[in-house]
């Protein structure tokens, strides 16, 4: 009887350190299980602040290259603007010196336009006092030949009658003379004087030159 419970006894010790060491290995697996989970989670945790730093920093680059874009494009068009205004103000200024030089070929034409129109009036009111006195001599001619002559000898009447025709014949061609030279210096000043006026009328083809130069200058 001693026998069977010492048996017995060892049975139930072998029993009770089993079941002891299946605890502890449970337990083991337990804790194993929780630092498992909580490498898990921890690992989870460092994976979710990396990724959350990197967005974080890819944001922010993302911003600063935009801000950077923005300020190189106001900068850019700033630059388009600055030209631009350049320019137009070179233009304005190029337009305005033509405009001013047109308007100084304008006054040196007219300047001597108005010249050669006196000197074209000096010219025709000289040669015409000059037809004028040619016309008063051959008058003073023509009278001085119809003027009655002195007396001659009886003998001499013929050839003073011939002498008195010849000078009314040369005072009347000189007349003739004196009106045809008149006439052809009354013409060849009004030519004179037109043709001054119309060298001086010419030159405001500066200006058409000026207005192209201006169109261009705008284009």
């Amino acid at each position: 009887m001693v026998k069977k419970k010492s048996l017995l006894t060892k049975i139930g010790d072998a029993m009770e350190s089993a079941r002891d060491m299946a605890q502890e290995a449970g337990a083991s697996l337990v804790r194993s299980a929780k630092g498992a989970a909580s490498d898990l989670r921890r690992n989870a945790g460092k994976a979710r602040t990396r990724i959350s730093n990197k967005a974080e920093a890819a944001t922010v680059s993302v911003k600063r290259e935009f801000r950077a874009a923005e300020a190189d494009a106001g900068k850019a068009i700033g630059k388009v603007q600055r030209q631009v205004r350049s320019k137009v103000s070179a233009a304005e200024t190029g337009a305005k010196n033509v405009l001013g030089k047109a308007r100084r070929a304008a006054k040196s034409v007219e300047s001597d336009a108005a010249k050669a129109l006196r000197a074209a009036k000096r010219s025709v009111k000289g040669k015409v006092k000059a037809a004028a006195t040619g016309a008063r001599k051959a008058a003073g001619k023509v009278e001085r030949a119809m003027s009655p002559a002195k007396p001659a000898a009886k003998r001499k009447t013929g050839a003073g009658k011939k002498t008195a025709a010849r000078k009314v014949t040369t005072a009347r061609t000189a007349v003739k003379k004196g009106v045809v030279k008149a006439k052809g210096l009354v013409r060849k000043a009004g030519a004179a004087a037109t043709k001054a006026v119309k060298g001086v009328t010419k030159k405001p083809v500066a200006r058409k030159a000026a207005k192209k130069a201006v169109k261009k200058k705008a284009a």
